[in-house]
C-alpha cells in the first residue's frame, strides 16, 4: 500500500470528528475489538493520557518534549492535524514517515477486515498509533484524548499518569449542570491508584475527580503551578513549582499565561511519570524551542500574520489576553472561520475585546462549517465592522491587501482553517515578488 492508498483507505471509514459534540450512544466496543485483534499493543505502553477542554495539545507536546530531553524515546499521539495527518503520530518529535504510515494502514486493513463491528476513522488512527509505538518499543507514550474521555477511543490504554487540563464550554449543549457533566466524562480516563495531574482549580468539581480514586492527586495552585511569569523576547520566563521541586528562570518560546499554566501541568506530569524531578537543564532544553502549529503561530511579518486555532470561548479569551500583551499597539484585522455545533456568538463576544478594525468572515472547508453569513451576523450583533469572503484563501488575500506593514492579521476559529490560511500566505509570498514578507 502506498501513502495515497493509505489516506484513501482511512477516508472510507466514518469520521466521527465530523460530528464532534455528539457523545450519546458511544462505546469502546469497536476499538477494543480492533486492538484486541492486534494483540492489544496499548498494553505495552507506559502512557501519559491527556484530556481537557483547552490546552491538552500543548500539554501533550510539552510533556513529550520534556521526556525526550530527559533521554527517553517518546511516542506522541495528538489530534487534530493542521497540514498532514502524519502530525498526529510522532516519535521523539519526528513525524511518522509516509512509508511507515502506509505500512500501518496496510496492517489496519487486514485487522479491520476480520471484525464484526466496523471501526471509525479515529479508532483506526488510534489503533495505528498504539501498534506503531509498540513495534518501535518507545519508552513512553503521550496520548491526547480526541473527545471528552470516558468513551474516547484512546481510553483503552491504561495510563501510568492521567492529566486533565481544565473544564470549559465546548462539545456541550449548555443544558443543566454541563460543567459537572463534562467533568464526569473527562474523569473517565483516570486510573484508580495512579497519579492524576489536575489543571482545573474549580473546587465544586474536585469531588468528581477524587471519586475515581487517583493516587496521588496533584492539583494546580495547591501542589504545582506558576510562581511568576515575565515577558521576554520571543516568549516568556517562568518560575514553576511542583511536588518534585522548583524550576526557576525557565525561558519558554511561547507567549501567554495559559501556556505558562500548561508548562506547569506538563512538568508535573513528566515528573510523576519518572517519579523523580527533572533537571533544570532538561526543562530549559525542552521549553527553549517549543513551536506549536496553530497556537499563536507567526507565518509572516509584514504585515504580521498570526494563526491561532481558538475555537471556543475559553480559547478565544486566552488569544485576546495574549495578543493584548504581546501586540498591544497594532491595528487588527480578524479572519474568522468556525465549525458547528458551536455557537459563534460566544466566541465572537470574546474576540470583540480585541476591537478589530475589520472582521473578514468565511465558510470553513468542512461539512460542519458555520456559514459566513451566520458569522457575519454574529459579528454585527457585537458592533463589529465585518464583511464576508467565500473561502479562507480569499479572506486572507483580502485581509493582507487591506493591512499596512505594521498591522496585525489574525486567522482564527478552528484548526480546520489553518492549513488553507498557510497555503494562502505561501501563495502571496510567491506571487508578490518578495513584497509580502514571510
Amino acid at each position: 500500500m502506498e501513502y495515497r492508498d493509505a489516506l484513501d483507505f482511512l477516508d472510507g471509514y466514518v469520521n466521527l470528528e465530523a460530528t464532534a459534540g455528539r457523545i450519546h450512544g458511544l462505546s469502546l466496543e469497536a476499538i477494543r475489538g480492533l486492538v484486541g485483534s492486534m494483540g492489544d499493543p496499548q498494553a505495552d505502553l507506559a502512557a501519559i493520557h491527556v484530556t481537557g477542554t483547552n490546552g491538552k495539545g500543548s500539554v501533550a507536546a510539552m510533556t513529550s518534549a520534556l521526556l525526550a530531553a530527559a533521554g527517553l524515546r517518546v511516542g506522541s499521539y495528538t489530534s487534530p492535524h493542521v497540514d498532514t495527518i502524519r502530525e498526529r503520530l510522532k516519535i521523539s518529535g519526528e513525524l511518522i514517515s509516509e512509508e511507515d504510515f502506509a505500512d500501518l494502514a496496510a496492517d489496519l486493513a487486514r485487522y479491520a477486515a476480520t471484525l464484526d463491528k466496523r471501526p471509525s476513522y479515529f479508532e483506526l488512527l488510534t489503533a495505528a498509533a498504539f501498534l506503531w509505538f509498540s513495534n518501535e518499543a518507545v519508552d513512553a507514550a503521550v496520548v491526547e484524548v480526541g473527545l471528552l474521555g470516558r468513551f474516547d477511543a484512546t481510553n483503552v490504554v491504561e495510563s501510568a499518569v492521567s492529566v486533565i487540563t481544565n473544564i470549559g464550554f465546548d462539545h456541550t449543549d449548555g443544558v443543566g449542570d454541563w460543567r459537572r457533566a463534562i467533568a464526569g466524562e473527562k474523569a473517565g480516563i483516570i486510573e484508580r491508584g495512579r497519579p492524576l495531574v489536575l489543571g482545573d482549580t474549580s473546587v465544586d468539581l474536585l469531588d468528581i475527580f477524587v471519586a475515581e480514586g487517583p493516587d496521588p492527586l496533584f492539583v494546580r495552585g495547591a501542589d504545582f503551578g506558576v510562581s511568576s511569569s515575565r515577558p521576554a523576547v520571543g516568549g516568556q520566563v517562568v518560575d514553576l513549582f511542583g511536588p518534585f521541586g522548583r524550576h526557576d528562570e525557565v525561558y519558554m518560546s511561547l507567549h501567554g499565561t495559559h501556556q505558562a499554566d500548561n508548562a506547569a501541568v506538563a512538568v508535573t506530569a513528566a515528573e510523576a511519570m519518572l517519579g523523580a524531578p527533572l533537571g533544570d537543564d532538561v526543562v530549559s532544553e525542552a521549553f527553549a524551542s517549543l513551536s506549536f502549529p496553530g497556537r499563536l503561530e507567526v507565518v509572516s511579518n509584514r504585515p504580521l500574520l498570526v494563526l491561532d486555532a481558538a475555537h471556543n470561548p475559553e480559547a478565544a479569551r486566552s488569544l485576546v489576553e495574549t495578543v493584548s500583551d504581546v501586540f498591544p499597539g497594532a491595528r487588527r484585522i480578524l479572519v474568522l472561520g468556525m465549525l458547528g455545533p458551536r455557537k459563534p456568538g460566544l466566541v465572537v463576544a470574546e474576540l470583540a475585546r480585541l476591537v478589530p478594525d475589520l472582521v473578514i468572515a468565511f465558510t470553513a472547508p468542512s461539512p460542519r462549517a458555520i456559514p459566513a453569513e451566520e458569522l457575519e451576523l454574529a459579528c454585527r450583533q457585537w458592533g463589529l465592522d465585518v464583511e464576508a469572503a467565500p473561502d479562507v484563501t480569499e479572506a486572507v488575500r483580502r485581509a493582507t491587501a487591506l493591512a499596512n506593514e505594521d498591522d496585525l492579521v489574525i486567522v482564527t476559529g478552528s484548526f480546520y482553517v489553518l492549513s488553507g490560511a498557510r497555503s494562502a500566505v505561501e501563495g502571496l509570498i510567491g506571487s508578490d515578488g518578495g513584497e509580502f514578507e514571510g
